[in-house]
């Protein structure tokens, strides 16, 4: 990811989530990791498609809610984590009608990504966010 790329997607993920204290921090080997103040709260990687020239990019945030007693995923509480992690009201955790391993996410009526619920640890869920190359090419993204 060169320096363009992550500027574009720190502006994205602003906008996307109304949140200006997310930043893009670039790592090695076309990854970065994502922060909300200093805390890091997840990671994007480089997604290319060989058969297709396109860029696309993931973001993946792993969400631990519980304790060991923790039978199932608990929509309305992972609902409540991701909007106060993101400082963001409008985020919505809603469940699946025919897939039980996973609910979709939204901000406001837009559908962002999936959450993903671990089969094997109640507590653990993972959100994933599919960015593409196209999404970063809107008009006014970076405000120069």
């Amino acid at each position: 990811m060169d320096v363009q790329e992550v500027k574009k997607l720190d502006a994205y993920l602003k906008r996307l989530f109304g949140n200006t204290r997310i930043r893009v921090v670039p790592k090695k080997n076309d990854s970065a990791d994502v922060y909300v103040g200093e805390e890091r709260i997840g990671a994007l990687a480089l997604d290319e498609d060989e058969d297709d020239d396109d860029r696309s990019y993931n973001f993946e945030m792993k969400i631990m809610l519980g304790d060991a007693s923790t039978t199932a995923p608990d929509i309305k509480k992972l609902d409540a984590y991701l909007k106060r992690k993101f400082g963001n009201e409008r985020i919505r955790v809603v469940p699946r009608s025919k897939k039980k391993d996973s609910a979709e996410v939204y901000v406001g009526q837009e559908y962002i990504g999936i959450l993903f619920f671990d089969e094997k640890d109640a507590r653990s869920s993972f959100f994933e966010l599919p960015i593409l190359a196209l999404d970063l090419d809107e008009p006014g993204l970076l405000s120069t």
